[in-house]
């Protein structure tokens, strides 16, 4: 997995369900996929220990680590246990 990009959180944001990663404004996001096809508009990525999705649109990116953008088809999904 390659680090992609890293962000600051512009509002808070509290996932629907576990496959989601929950944050506060202004802690910091790290992006490690950014999902193609019908979820556009989200982005997968850690804060702290925890992994996730979230709407990109809620990150504001500060600094870039890779020209090279992994994305992913939507059909691929994070289990919840």
């Amino acid at each position: 997995t390659v680090l992609m990009c890293r962000g600051k959180a512009m509002q808070d944001f509290k996932g629907p369900d576990c496959r989601f990663v929950n944050f506060k404004k202004g802690e910091a996001v790290y992006v490690y996929y950014k999902l193609i096809g019908k979820s556009t508009e989200l982005w997968a990525g850690s804060v702290g220990s925890d992994f996730g999705y979230f709407p990109k649109d809620l990150l504001e990116v500060n600094h870039n680590y890779s020209n090279e953008e992994l994305e992913l088809p939507t059909d691929v999904s994070l289990t919840c246990y």
